[in-house]
């Protein structure tokens, strides 16, 4: 990692010694519309799939991530799907579109604490991006969704498995996501929850108080606040 001087922050984040980031849109803007891409290829995967025109497909698409938490989830009970050929398929898209951030680099290298990536997408694709962005070597751990056991946020289980295999105290830890649903499970186990309002979820306003300690817009922005000229 770079030679960065950490900083003391203010509370409630003085007591975080592990943090936990979401990847897509949330260390990167939603406005690239990456995401876009690998919604697209679901779209197409599941018109291979059933043999069903594009709308039918999109249909079937947002029905199963409403219901089971991802399209993935809903296609391996309902369809019997390959995960592993699925994610292979649907993250394989071009990442011109994500650019490096040496300012999200500058603000992850003086946070004082262990770094983690938590995403319900396949690690080689987490890790592309990652590298693209050029914070690749800012995290101690990329926490997948195989290495959730292919049980995606905010199912609790992924939850649970990443903080028993890093020995992470969720009262000392701080997750930061861009869908409010998936911060839940975090702060019923104790975490500080950041909500990245950037409109990937457009519209939903699952944002209530219970489970969101802090509002942002922008990761790098809000770490520039959060870390000022402390030192």
């Amino acid at each position: 990692m770079a030679d960065f001087v950490l900083a003391k922050l203010p509370p409630p984040f003085d007591k975080i010694d592990s943090w936990i980031f979401d990847l897509d849109n949330c260390l990167y803007p939603a406005s690239t519309g990456l995401f876009a891409l690998i919604d697209e290829r679901m779209g197409a995967y599941i018109q291979r799939l059933l043999g069903c025109e594009a709308a039918e497909a999109k249909r079937i698409q947002k029905y199963h991530f409403r219901t089971h938490g991802t399209t993935l989830a809903g296609l391996m009970k309902e369809h019997a799907v390959d995960p592993h050929d699925f994610l292979a398929d649907v993250h394989d898209i071009p990442l011109d579109r994500v650019g490096a951030n040496p300012r999200l680099r500058a603000g992850l290298g003086r946070l004082p604490g262990r770094k983690f990536v938590f995403t319900n997408g396949n690690a080689p694709y987490a890790l592309k991006v990652l590298e693209r962005i050029g914070i690749h070597d800012q995290f101690e751990h990329l926490h997948d969704i195989i290495a959730a056991d292919l049980i995606p946020k905010p199912n609790r289980h992924g939850y649970d498995l990443l903080c028993t295999q890093f020995g992470i105290d969720p009262t000392t830890a701080c997750m930061v996501e861009d869908m409010a649903q998936n911060l839940r499970p975090a702060k019923a186990l104790g975490m500080t929850t950041v909500w990245v309002d950037n409109g990937s979820e457009h519209g939903n306003h699952d944002a209530d108080p219970g489970h969101v300690d802090v509002r942002v817009a922008d990761v790098a922005e809000w770490l520039d606040e959060l870390l000022g000229d402390a030192a």
